[in-house]
């Protein structure tokens, strides 16, 4: 067993594709597709199911990935620790965020960070609101990135970044845009756009409505924000979105805020990590690029 097999087969169970996995590694399909063969025959097991051109993880793999995650990052570990400190730094860091983050916070973190050590891969796996903090728990993730309110946790390490206003945001065309002075009884016949349940700011934002108590009920449900923003745009109903989701749009004047101000939203972007993960140099700059770039 080979540690290039298992660098393979780790990044075959994060993309479930083959030509994703040997893009990522700069590998030709065959070569990933030949390595993992020959891990699965070394250990007598099959590792992935081939659901036609949709791969997944067999039981056996799930319990073979989370030994091949802590064998890997020990192996970084001790490389880290025998390396030249002189050096330029190198390794791995594993990042994930939802959506909005993604799009809005992360990519100028990104390209400062490459910027600064070209020689650090950077893994980034998007996942959805509720995968976020399990995924350090797991140590599929060294550091995700939270739209939320204030996280308190005594297994992880939680650092506040920047605060991210919320706002309600309409086509110009909205007839609530006519008034001089909102009222919670103007909105009780409005149709709102939201992320779906279980998302942290769509609990927030029912939580608030409720305390001012509207009787509206109707909404529409999405899991993209893209999506919000566009049904706003084409005159649909009120999007709830971060302003920095809507920059752009607001700029254009395809979207306007309305002037009406919910109790009780303190939402900010926040860095997390595992108390107990040992921080590499690499992950301890990316740390340090992530203060310096999202708190100017």
């Amino acid at each position: 067993m080979e540690i290039r097999q298992l660098v393979t087969f780790q990044t075959v169970a994060s993309t479930l594709n083959f030509s994703r996995a040997a893009a990522a590694l700069n590998y030709v399909p065959s070569n990933v597709t030949m390595q993992m063969q020959a891990l699965e025959e070394e250990l007598g097991v099959r590792l992935v199911d081939r659901l036609g051109k949709q791969l997944v993880l067999t039981d056996a793999g799930k319990q073979f990935l989370q030994y091949v995650e802590k064998t890997l990052e020990t192996i970084e570990e001790a490389r880290t620790v025998i390396a030249d400190s002189g050096g330029p730094l190198s390794g791995t860091v594993t990042i994930s965020a939802n959506e909005v983050l993604c799009a809005y916070r992360l990519p100028r973190v990104f390209r400062r960070f490459k910027e600064l050590h070209p020689g650090v891969r950077i893994v980034f796996r998007p996942l959805p609101n509720d995968e976020l903090k399990p995924s350090l728990y797991d140590g599929k993730t060294d550091v995700v990135f939270l739209l939320d309110e204030p996280v308190h946790s005594k297994g992880l390490a939680v650092e506040s970044l920047v605060p991210e206003p919320f706002g309600l945001f309409v086509s110009p065309s909205q007839p609530l845009l006519s008034l001089e002075t909102l009222e919670t009884k103007h909105f009780d016949e409005q149709l709102f756009l939201l992320t779906a349940k279980g998302c942290t700011y769509r609990t927030v934002f029912d939580r608030a409505l409720n305390k001012v108590g509207t009787d509206s009920n109707a909404s529409l449900e999405f899991s993209s924000a893209e999506a919000i923003k566009q049904c706003a745009i084409a005159g649909i109903g009120i999007a709830f979105l971060p302003e920095i989701a809507v920059e752009a749009e607001l700029a254009r004047g395809e979207l306007v805020p309305l002037s009406w101000q919910l109790p009780d939203i303190q939402i900010s972007t926040q860095m997390v990590w595992h108390k107990e993960k040992w921080l590499s140099p690499a992950i301890t700059a990316f740390l340090s690029v992530v203060r310096e770039t999202i708190n100017k």
